[in-house]
């Protein structure tokens, strides 16, 4: 089975389980696969940690919880240094560039900065 795993982590209000939810719709609607989506975020309305985990399988899945992560997106950077141990061996990490400094990364991850808070800032959200 095909299964891929993705982490996505950062503060309440930067649209960590909305990308969760958009990735997850992409796979089964454009790619017929299964996304299985779980959430966790604190009390607090913005601020507060937050993360989802997506598992991506072509079967069903009876395990939809994320264990080493293919891909992680963090938007900050206590997301980056608690979830960044996680990720697999030449895995990928996406992070916010003027948020999140990757230098404790391991060797040999792919990293991509984007600077989503500009560019969503830049559309008026």
């Amino acid at each position: 089975m095909n299964r891929t795993e993705i982490k996505i982590g950062g503060f309440g209000g930067q649209g960590v389980i909305l990308t969760g939810m958009i990735i997850g719709r992409a796979a089964t609607i454009y790619e017929g696969r299964n996304a299985t989506l779980t959430q966790s975020f604190g009390p607090e309305a913005r601020g507060g940690a937050c993360s989802a985990q997506l598992v991506i399988t072509d079967e069903k899945s009876f395990y939809p919880f994320v264990n080493r992560p293919d891909i992680l997106v963090v938007m900050s950077q206590p997301a980056c240094d608690k979830f960044s141990c996680e990720l697999k061996e030449k895995g990928l990490a996406l992070y916010e560039s003027k948020l999140v400094d990757v230098s404790r990364l391991p060797r040999g991850v792919k990293k991509y900065g984007i600077e989503a808070t500009r560019i969503a800032e830049s559309l008026g959200r």
